[in-house]
Formats: C-alpha cells, sequence, structure tokens
C-alpha cells in the first residue's frame, strides 16, 4: 500500500453559503454542490440517518481541495468551548499561502473573518496570520515576501 495525495480537507459548518463566499473571496473556487446521505454515508462516517449537504472548494490551477459539509441530519453540535484556542489538542486550520495578507484579510471581514491575534513577521521573508471565519472555521494565512 502506498499513499497516492491527500485528497481533501473537510470541515463541518453550521451554514454552507457563508462558508463557500468566505473560502470563494479567498481565492477557492466551487467545484460543486451535493446532498449525501443513505447507507454509504451512515456507514461512512458512523452515525444514523445521515443527510449532508456538501461543497467541494479548489485551489485553482493547483491539486488542493476543501470540502465544507453542513449535516442536515443528524444535527451538528455547537463548538466546545465556543471560540476555542489553537493549542487545544485536536484543534484543526488550514493554511493558506496568499499574495497582499493585509488586503485579504480586509476582503474577508465583511464575510466573518476575524483577525485571531495580528499580522506577525517571521524573519525577513514571511507574514503569517491565523483568521476566524463563518461558523468557528479556523484557517491561517502566510504571505512569502521574497
Amino acid at each position: 500500500m502506498t499513499l497516492q495525495r491527500m485528497d481533501n480537507v473537510g470541515i463541518v459548518v453550521d451554514d454552507l453559503d457563508a462558508a463557500v463566499a468566505f473560502f470563494a473571496e479567498l481565492g477557492l473556487e466551487l467545484e460543486g454542490r451535493a446532498r449525501v446521505e443513505g447507507t454509504f454515508a451512515d456507514q461512512c462516517v458512523g452515525l444514523e440517518g445521515v443527510s449532508c449537504d456538501i461543497a467541494m472548494m479548489r485551489v485553482p490551477d493547483g491539486p488542493g481541495r476543501l470540502e465544507l459539509a453542513k449535516y442536515l441530519s443528524p444535527v451538528a453540535g455547537p463548538m466546545t468551548p465556543q471560540r476555542p484556542p489553537h493549542n487545544l489538542v485536536g484543534m484543526h486550520r488550514v493554511m493558506f499561502t496568499v499574495t497582499g495578507i493585509e488586503d485579504v484579510v480586509a476582503r474577508l471581514r465583511p464575510l466573518g473573518g476575524e483577525l485571531v491575534g495580528e499580522i506577525a513577521r517571521y524573519g525577513d521573508n514571511t507574514k503569517v496570520c491565523y483568521v476566524r471565519g463563518p461558523g468557528e472555521i479556523l484557517i491561517g494565512l502566510a504571505e512569502y515576501l521574497s
């Protein structure tokens, strides 16, 4: 057995349209939307009575994909604790490389994006920040300056 590739990262969201708009503003392209339900879905995630709307987003001209999932049943529970800090075991975030990091943060604000700390410089060539989006989604942004 040999690993072939990482296919996608999945995030459960509470508002699929808001999450799609947030990631589209970041630059991901909507590949498609679908409803997943039935025996396959139940077996795959280990729950009963699954009905889930998904949106697959992709990085333009790249292999990366992001699957956003809104559970209709069973209904997804809230993030506990609310606004969790980044240092919780199992906490997730997706990191994106961008240009114009300050502009990207500004464009995400009207769509629910909130800077977690601040845009930090790492050495002379990198700026990095974390942004919390709709439904407590946590993303990282990195800009390589040279």
